[in-house]
């Protein structure tokens, strides 16, 4: 079922959003208009060269590479602007993607001041603005969780769970890494769903789930990509709320972590 509330205490700890395109060559001279679109929103500009490497289809920001001198700017180098803001959202623009990512998501749609979808939404008008693209080859939408274990017990674990985990072969209890992936077409889109067991020194026991879902759709129309946005959440969504249980609703509803 749909989550309808906002939670005082988040598993979530990362959330992206993604589109790409074909590489623009005249985008680098419009970046100017776009700050200006996007400064009440991001007034923290920055420019990043970074080395040439390959990415995976999957919505995710790349490690940053060391900073080149500012007047290296080979063929195995490329710019990302990147805009911040005192909210904690990022936005990363290449010739090739835009990027907005958060580590202090409180809620995608939901009632609050610091909705995702709204951040999303003037990010794509300003650049329709200045880069008017008729289809975005990927459109994609990513959260990580990292989700409480409070014992490192099969009976615990379950308690909290429905995983895919194999657990009547291999007890949580000596498992050091356990780890299940999967990407499924939903509709018109897709889901790739990742659950992971990895250890946390700041956590009771030691370990934490890792929930990370990252849909995406292709080839979409960017007068629709909000809309494809919305049905990936929704997506996303209901992953989450298929794979846990009321004890995680009451952690992630208590006040104060």
């Amino acid at each position: 079922m749909p989550i309808n509330e906002v939670f005082p205490n988040p598993t979530v700890k990362q959330v992206f959003f993604q589109i790409r395109f074909p590489n623009l060559f005249f985008l680098e001279s419009r970046i100017g208009d776009l700050q200006q679109q996007v400064m009440q929103e991001f007034p923290e500009a920055t420019l990043l060269r970074q080395q040439h490497v390959v990415f995976a289809d999957i919505a995710v920001e790349p490690p940053e590479s060391p900073r080149l001198p500012p007047d290296v700017d080979g063929p195995t180098s490329r710019k990302i602007w990147q805009f911040n803001s005192p909210k904690g959202y990022k936005l990363s623009v290449t010739t090739d993607s835009l990027a907005i990512t958060s580590e202090h998501h409180k809620t995608y749609d939901k009632d609050d001041a610091n909705r995702f979808r709204d951040v999303i939404q003037r990010v794509l008008t300003a650049f329709a603005g200045v880069a008017p693209v008729p289809e975005y080859a990927r459109v994609g939408l990513r959260y990580v969780d990292h989700c409480p274990i409070m014992e490192k017990t099969n009976e615990s674990f379950e308690a909290y769970y429905s995983t895919s985990f194999p657990l009547t072969r291999f007890s949580l209890a000596d498992a050091e890494e356990m780890s299940f992936a999967a990407i499924v077409t939903r509709g018109r889109h897709q889901l790739r769903y990742v659950e992971a067991l990895r250890k946390d020194s700041d956590a009771d026991s030691g370990f934490v789930l890792v929930l990370d879902f990252d849909g995406f759709a292709k080839d979409v129309p960017s007068g629709e990509c909000l809309t494809v946005t919305d049905e990936l959440h929704t997506l996303i969504d209901e992953a989450f709320s298929e794979t846990i249980k009321q004890p995680v609703y009451d952690y992630m509803r208590r006040e104060g972590g």
